[in-house]
């Protein structure tokens, strides 16, 4: 199950994705159908990013975050 981590909601666009990057911000990208659109910086919101968890953009708009499944070793 997803825990919400951010208080900042984020108004999607039609037309492009929405990601948690590296540096701990939301990115929009454009989708490969939309040809004027540009990369940036969504919001002011910085997460922490621990080991061990996949974060996300929820259909809320919100930052979640969910325990990494590994699989059997």
């Amino acid at each position: 199950m997803a825990e919400r981590i951010s208080n900042e909601a984020i108004n999607r666009q039609e037309g492009y994705l929405y990601y948690v990057g590296k540096d701990g911000y939301v990115w929009q990208v454009p989708q490969r159908s939309n040809k004027s659109g540009t990369k940036k910086k969504i919001g002011n919101e910085y997460v922490q990013r621990e080991k061990g968890f996949i974060y996300f953009v929820d259909s809320d708009g919100y930052i979640a975050r969910a325990k990494q499944g590994r699989g059997k070793k």
